[in-house]
């Protein structure tokens, strides 16, 4: 029987918006500063690295918004690669984003959420031990982490108005509460501990936990940039998630682009802020060697004390939450495509009664989950951030193929600064990639060779396919 469920356009520009913002906001901002400082040991290039981050997330946001306006419909990075190149590139995409980018990352904001709700609750601490199976210690941590994907899975699969909810609510305010941290932050700001963090603010060195700072070769300098720049893009990354859901988008050629270019904005305008009240209230030092890197809660407990950790960690629980909905509710339709496709689990390409790809959902809360359990999640985070990066750069580089394949195709929205910011984005993204497999070739290569394994799968599937395996 021919399906007769279609994607329902529900989400307007706001909502949208805040998928884009609230995606990207997770854990990151109030954690990783604290490895960045340790790698550029300065206060201005430790704001270098994060403008340098915002501008290529606001660059490639713009020029994703000529593609979108192409092609608005579900699937998004991974119809754009099909469509500028072929099915095998955008095969590699998919798997990747399905076996570890998408899930692995959910796997890691849910356990984040875990780790500080036990701040409030401590019998969710990651360091008991709730199974013990000889081969596999699991800690109530992992239990909740996967008990919040499951719950966010089972909304999202009730409809796209149930997961739009949760996003607009939570994203606007995380949103809030952030900004609210920055004002309180910026307005007890110590003179005293800010112009000491501007002395050699553009002194380029390892920040070592005794306080003295070694130096670079200037091909180690760019080196350490990359490195740093590992846990910025973590930071910024998905905001490209409201692409996948552009068949549930009203008016999608016009507001995917919109909200793409709000979204980024807004998020790098709070980042920069955060950090400059970091470097407000903390000492170098204090940012580089937080505990257990968490900058945030050493900032909050200046600003406000002793109740500064609860604060902190009612944020980052809201933030995680939020995050994780959109993650969940975008992830699935990739899959949906690929199905259509015929690259993914038939299943997959069909909706439910409330027009969600249900079993994309499902399948994916179960990969998620099992990312929870192994407790390598992290690790592969780290792996994965060169071919998150060498994908976007194909995108992007897709928009040129596109002009030549297609100069008479409709371009309601055109990418900004074209061909300059697109040609600028390439060879930023380029450097990154090259720098981190000549200094963190531990986190490249796995990475790497977890995308290359799609190349046999694919041809597999097609094989299968032929041989009428469904």
């Amino acid at each position: 029987m021919k399906e007769t469920i279609q994607f329902k356009p529900s989400l307007k520009l706001m909502d949208a918006t805040m998928l884009v913002a609230g995606s990207m906001i997770g854990s990151g901002i109030f954690i990783v500063s604290a490895d960045i400082t340790r790698n550029v040991g300065s206060s201005g290039w430790l704001l270098v690295v994060w403008l340098i981050t915002g501008f290529m997330t606001l660059t490639a946001a713009l020029s994703y918004g000529e593609l979108s306006s192409m092609f608005p419909k579900a699937g998004g990075q991974y119809v754009y690669l099909k469509e500028a190149y072929n099915p095998l590139v955008s095969f590699l995409y998919g798997w990747s984003f399905f076996t570890v980018i998408q899930t692995a990352t959910i796997a890691a904001v849910g356990v984040a959420f875990a780790k500080f709700t036990a701040y409030l609750i401590p019998v969710f601490s990651e360091d008991l031990v709730f199974v013990d199976l000889g081969f596999l210690t699991i800690s109530p941590a992992q239990m909740l982490a996967i008990g919040v994907i499951v719950i966010l899975t089972y909304i999202n699969s009730r409809g796209v108005n149930s997961g739009k909810a949760i996003q607009t609510t939570f994203t606007l305010t995380k949103l809030l509460s952030l900004f609210g941290l920055i004002v309180f932050g910026l307005f007890f700001l110590d003179s005293g501990i800010w112009e000491k963090n501007w002395q050699n603010s553009w002194t380029l060195a390892p920040l070592t936990i005794g306080g003295s700072l070694g130096s670079y070769t200037t091909l180690a300098a760019f080196g350490a940039i990359a490195a740093a720049m590992v846990g910025s893009i973590f930071s910024s990354d998905s905001w490209h998630n409201v692409t996948f859901i552009a068949g549930e988008i009203k008016n999608p050629a016009k507001n995917i682009g919109l909200s793409l270019a709000l979204g980024t904005l807004i998020v790098t305008v709070l980042y920069m802020l955060t950090n400059m009240m970091y470097i407000g209230v903390l000492s170098l030092h204090d940012i580089a060697y937080a505990d257990k890197d968490r900058v945030a809660v050493s900032a909050a407990n200046f600003i406000f004390g002793t109740s500064g950790t609860i604060i902190i960690a009612l944020m980052i629980m809201v933030s995680t939450f939020g995050c994780n909905n959109g993650l969940i509710m975008a992830g699935a339709r990739v899959y949906y495509s690929m199905a259509k496709d015929g690259l993914f689990f038939k299943k997959a390409g069909t909706l439910n009664k409330n027009a969600v790809p249900g079993f994309g959902l499902w399948i994916q809360c179960l990969f998620a989950c099992l990312w929870c359990l192994s407790g390598k999640y992290g690790d592969l985070l780290d792996m994965i951030s060169f071919v998150v990066v060498l994908f976007y750069m194909l995108t992007i580089f897709g928009i040129f193929i596109l002009r030549k394949k297609r100069p008479d195709a409709d371009r309601p929205y055109k990418a900004f600064g074209y061909p300059v910011l697109p040609i600028v984005y390439i060879l930023m993204g380029l450097a990154f990639c090259t720098l981190l497999i000549i200094f963190k070739p531990k986190f490249t290569w796995p990475g790497l060779i977890i995308t290359l394994i799609g190349i046999p799968v694919y041809y597999l599937v097609g094989f299968l396919n032929k041989k009428g395996v469904k």
